[in-house]
């Protein structure tokens, strides 16, 4: 008897996965085949920008739990407000290095030393935005840019940008988020940079303004932070931040 191998392929529905993961409709026993589609913001250049597996936002039940994995996609749905914060567009956020370097997220009172940058390293910095949920925002970068999943909102620091301004420049530009910095995580020395990690509150923006730098926001609980979060360089980041400690790939 011959048997036609497309007979024995199914269609699978999407579907939610026990921990708030959306799982795309796929066909079993065929690879799945990406959907390319454009950004809804436009590159450094006035470019289109193509990404080419895109995500695919959570449903709205994981937006206020706790437990859940929530996806948003830049141009996507969001709620109104998350954890009694409203989620709203920053219109007016700065474009200047004088303007980030006195927005109000920056804390002034905040007791730093100079970030000790190794020879032929670069200094970063970055946030953790964290809800009252416990929950914590990550980013994904479009295309997996430099070969993360996700990661946290951070970047190479500018010329002309204190450390906090650029991390909350970063934390704008990488998830559409407003915040404001409450404390300091740490220095984490990664592969060709030192960053510089502060504890952030969420103030404002949304996770549906994300500039063209990321395909999805992602607001993780910290239980599932390894799941997400593939670089390595990010475990001990997720361990100061009480994710538990970093799992044993051997």
């Amino acid at each position: 008897m011959i048997v036609d191998d497309d007979l024995l392929k199914s269609h699978v529905k999407g579907h939610m996965r026990s921990d708030g993961v959306y799982i795309r409709p796929y066909e079993r026993g065929a690879p799945a085949l990406p959907r390319s589609i454009h950004h809804p913001r436009l590159g450094e250049k006035g470019e289109l920008v193509l990404i080419q597996a895109p995500h695919h936002a959570s449903l709205p039940s994981t937006w206020a739990s706790p437990d859940a994995v929530a996806t948003f996609t830049p141009g996507g749905d969001a709620p109104l407000a998350i954890g009694g914060v409203p989620l709203r567009a920053w219109k007016d956020h700065p474009t200047t290095a004088e303007g980030w370097n006195y927005d109000d997220g920056v804390n002034h009172d905040l007791h730093e030393t100079a970030l000790r940058v190794p020879l032929g390293k670069k200094p970063s910095s970055g946030v953790i935005i964290e809800e009252a949920d416990g929950r914590v925002w990550l980013t994904a970068p479009t295309n997996s840019f430099g070969g993360y999943d996700a990661t946290f909102p951070k970047g190479s620091a500018e010329p002309g940008l204190s450390l906090q301004a650029n991390a909350i420049k970063e934390a704008w530009e990488e998830s559409g988020l407003r915040v404001e910095i409450i404390g300091l995580v740490g220095d984490f020395e990664r592969t060709t940079s030192v960053a510089r990690m502060y504890r952030a509150r969420r103030i404002g923006g949304s996770p549906v303004d994300a500039g063209w730098e990321a395909q999805a926001v992602v607001l993780c609980p910290k239980g599932h932070l390894y799941e997400h979060l593939n670089g390595l360089a990010d475990h001990p980041i997720a361990e100061v931040i009480g994710a538990g400690p970093t799992p044993d790939y051997k």
